[in-house]
């Protein structure tokens, strides 16, 4: 490999491809997907994690060795194949690290040795456990069983096992226990596993703590309770667990990853990779979980510094690459405390997103939200709500864990105090502050500002309560924490806020409120139903100026949508009054308890995800196809159902009215009494396809175009109609996609800008449809990027049209060499022409003209492959965008 080679993998990303690892798709899988890769024009791979997880695991965050490579996927040596492979067709690695939280599990090394001996373990310190948490007395609890402790030990599911690799252990609920050694004194007797009579021995041992026995019950009773950890319900978690889960998950374990000794364990593999340049960046998995965020990555920016200059060759880029999975609130920006690269993109994903919606929607679609809802509330109110209820049934622990802290500083009644602290949990804006040591700072003062305000006006008729919010002020931030216990009521409420956020939010919120669903997405606030042109010109400037190195995404394995169901709804926000008239038949219908208003709430929400995601080109005739489509909805709705928590819940999953809605979706298949019902999907589907086509390749070009770094979601070249995970998970058929592209390039030397995606007649009408274009789009746009790498590091100006017309543009350049023109708003009005192509109707854009940057004479729109007719430096939008709204221009260098 020459120097020359080995130097383009060291500046920052310009592309990556996110590619989910498990057994079913291994480091080799890809290797041979590599020529792909590097034809579809990205710059990196961008791998979820690789570290030993849990076996079976299907997306790597339930690491059980953060110190060895996973072999499911194939091991270290597979991965070294990958990243040598990668080296030789111009590709680089990205690792998805997870230094948050472990896997619970018996695989996992260090809980295994924690289990055994308790606070004694070397690595009792590595999780955060409270070894002082009444009525444990010192243990851990363990809630993994289905059922109470005693029932469990009653039917048997807990008993006494023996085997080779593990030795005298318990095993609960199929799962193994250690056993304590000072507790297995005098229970062995004569018994010695290595003698001629262990055989018998070890019968008689099985026997005398068989459950099903009364006597044996007893002694395997005393048994655990000589442990170091106590078997409990899972059902217990919420009130009693005494260690930081991620979220409420109790299979996940929090790490205390700010010690020193911990930090050096869980980064010791990414580490050596990056040193030896088998990869060239990382992105942090949930970075708000960890007890010192800020400090924690200029630690980790440090160690990639030092490790980056003994990599071979050359030296890494500096600073290296970093980037956190971070949701922003709007308004909110990483500021310069930060020492990362940027986000993982669900800010843009947020903001493109709201770009394509239509104000002019919200007002209808709401009213009819609220009255079927019978619920007039703005979003916040929902979120409000919601996070009160996880304060009461989920984070009943984490909660009090903070009241105690506060309740040691700040003299009050402990009810009044927690009134008071309810009502700032309630009205927090953001994910969490960030003081670490010192007060808080300007940007932390700002969002805690504004839920002081709020919860003065929850409180103003408590005037005990309202009293406590500038102690509360105080001790949480407002001056720097004085003593330990200040200390530990500050990290107590920031690691509180983060999962009571996304909780209440994205797994509760986003499955109850349903004014559009295309609004409900991972880093959107519902609240902020439609961005204004202007005001996504802004947010790109201040991405371009203070994270220019982010990711820009619009799927990842996390959303709640795939890309392409949301830029689909997205259309109804135009329509609105077309949409409610076509659906309000199928509401009208006696659908399961459609007396009961969040019934009929939720009713709307399964059918505007029915269109949603309605495959492409499938007939409501075909009777496999929409069985398959069915399936996929069913996992979906018994999911939306459990988070929704209001049908049915996962700690109380109502199986009867889960299957009333089950029953109704079988009910619409062909031959079924409701099968109408999609049949009118489908002609609704065909009305909405122009405009959804269009929305998603104008999403696709601006994620390409804007100030940051393109992210693709694995198979999401194609149109992407998945649904929240494990569908947005399932496999993608990459030869198909690398067959697709070669056809749109016209074989193996073909030139991903000739392909000219937006060419008249260059597709048939399928294409369109299928996602074959939006393939071709996405390479054409990533080799323009590889060709004229300045102009996408340079400026972003924002252009201005001049003139009448009826359409929004969205027009900016990107340093004087490309200009992106695009037309939003207005893909209701789109229809599909004689040839099949998108197509908005003449005189959409009256006559608006745009001046290009730099008065240079020449310039080519990338996509279609013509010459842009401009006179004087400006030139007439109908001349671009007579068809489907979107160009691409280029400058021409001669």
């Amino acid at each position: 490999m020459s120097k020359t080679q080995y130097r383009q993998t060291l500046s920052p990303p310009s592309a990556t491809l996110r590619l989910q690892l498990h057994a079913g798709y291994t480091f080799d899988d890809a290797r041979t997907d590599l020529p792909y890769f590097r034809r579809l024009g990205v710059s990196h791979l961008y791998l979820s994690p690789v570290t030993q997880a849990r076996a079976g695991s299907t997306h790597g965050y339930d690491v059980v060795d953060h110190q060895s490579v996973d072999h499911e996927r194939g091991g270290e040596a597979a991965l070294r194949r990958l990243a040598v492979e990668a080296r030789r067709a111009g590709l680089g690695l990205l690792l998805d690290i997870v230094p948050n939280h472990m896997a619970a599990d018996p695989a996992n090394a260090w809980w295994w040795d924690v289990l055994k001996q308790g606070a004694a373990s070397p690595w009792a310190g590595w999780f955060d456990i409270d070894w002082e948490a009444p009525r444990l007395c010192g243990k851990v609890l363990a809630p993994f069983l289905g059922q109470a402790y005693a029932a469990a030990l009653r039917a048997g599911e807990i008993r006494l096992d023996f085997n080779k690799e593990l030795g005298l252990h318990v095993v609960a609920q199929g799962r193994p226990w250690p056993l304590a050694a000072e507790s297995l004194s005098g229970l062995q007797g004569d018994w010695n596993p290595g003698s001629s009579q262990h055989p018998a021995a070890l019968k008689h041992l099985l026997t005398e703590h068989d459950p099903l026995r009364p006597q044996g019950r007893r002694r395997l009773h005393q048994l655990l309770l000589r442990q170091h950890y106590q078997l409990a319900c899972w059902q217990e978690a919420a009130r009693h667990i005494n260690w930081r889960r991620f979220f409420e998950v109790n299979e996940l374990i929090g790490v205390c990853v700010e010690r020193a000794d911990v930090f050096q364990a869980v980064h010791a593999l990414p580490l050596r990779l990056y040193a030896e340049g088998l990869i060239d960046g990382l992105r942090i998995d949930h970075v708000d979980g960890l007890a010192q965020p800020l400090a924690y990555c200029e630690r980790l920016r440090a160690a990639m510094r030092a490790a980056g200059a003994q990599r071979p060759v050359a030296p890494a880029a500096d600073p290296p690459w970093l980037v956190v999975e971070k949701i922003l609130a709007p308004g909110e920006t990483l500021d310069a405390r930060w020492a990362v690269s940027g986000t993982t993109g669900y800010d843009f994903a947020a903001d493109v997103g709201a770009l394509l919606h239509d104000a002019t929607g919200e007002r209808p679609l709401f009213k009819a939200w609220a009255g079927l809802s019978h619920d007039r509330r703005p979003p916040s109110a929902w979120l409000t709500q919601a996070r009160q209820e996880m304060l009461n049934r989920h984070f009943i622990v984490e909660r009090g864990r903070l009241l105690d802290a506060l309740t040691a500083l700040i003299p009050a009644p402990r009810a009044v105090l927690g009134k008071a602290l309810d009502a700032l949990l309630r009205h927090y804006p953001t994910y969490r502050s960030y003081v670490e040591g010192a007060g808080r700072a300007l940007p932390d003062q700002r969002w805690f500002g504004r839920a002081l305000q709020q919860a003065a006006i929850d409180l103003a008729g408590d005037t005990a309560a309202l009293k406590l919010l500038p102690a509360l002020d105080q001790q949480l931030g407002g001056r720097p924490p004085q003593s330990s216990q200040a200390r530990r009521a500050v990290q107590c409420f920031q690691q509180l806020t983060p999962p009571l956020a996304a909780k209440s939010l994205e797994d509760t919120v986003f499955y109850r409120y349903g004014c559009l669903l295309s609004r409900n997405e991972v880093g959107s606030d519902p609240s902020e139903f439609s961005l204004p042109v202007q005001a996504f010109h802004k947010r790109n400037r201040v991405r371009a100026a203070g994270a220019p190195y982010s990711l820009l995404a619009t799927a990842t394995h996390d959303h709640k949508r795939g890309e392409d169901t949301r830029a689909r709804l997205a259309v109804l926000s135009e329509i609105p009054h077309e949409w409610l008239q076509i659906c309000r038949p199928w509401l009208d219908d006696p659908s399961p308890g459609a007396d009961r208003s969040a019934r009929a709430a939720f009713h709307y929400m399964l059918l505007q995800t029915v269109v949603g995601a309605w495959p492409p080109g499938l007939s409501a005739a075909d009777a496999a196809g929409v069985q398959a489509f069915l399936d996929r909805l069913g996992a979906w709705l018994l999911k939306a159902m459990r988070e929704g928590k209001q049908l049915s819940s996962w700690t109380q999953p109502d199986v009867e009215e889960e299957a009333l809605w089950l029953s109704y979706l079988a009910s619409l298949a062909p031959g079924q009494p409701r099968h109408a019902v999609l049949s009118a999907v489908e002609a609704l589907v065909l009305r909405l396809e122009p405009g959804a086509i269009a929305n998603g390749l104008i999403q696709t070009a601006l994620r390409i175009s804007c100030p940051g770094i393109p992210d693709l979601y694995q198979g999401t070249e194609w149109r992407d109609f998945s649904l929240v995970d494990p569908d947005n998970r399932r496999p993608v058929d990459f030869q198909a996609r690398a067959r697709s592209l070669e056809q749109a390039w016209g074989g193996q030397n073909g030139d991903p800008q000739g392909c000219r995606p937006l060419a008249v007649g260059r597709w048939p009408a399928q294409a369109w449809v299928d996602g074959r274009v939006k393939q071709a789009l996405i390479a054409a746009l990533l080799s323009l990027r590889s060709a004229c790498p300045e102009a996408f590091s340079g400026d972003y100006a924002v252009l201005r049209p001049e003139g009448g017309g009826t359409g929004q543009l969205l027009a900016f350049s990107r340093g004087e060499e490309v200009v992106v023109l695009a037309g939003v708003k207005c893909a209701a009005r789109l229809r599909f022409d004689a040839k099949g192509v998108p197509a908005l109707p003449a005189g959409s854009w009256g006559d608006s003209t745009l001046e290009l940057p730099g008065h240079h004479p020449g310039w080519r729109d990338v996509l279609r492959g013509t010459v842009v007719p401009a006179s004087q430096g400006r030139l007439r939008v109908a001349d671009l965008l007579a068809g489907l709204p979107l160009a691409v221009l280029q400058r021409d260098q001669g």
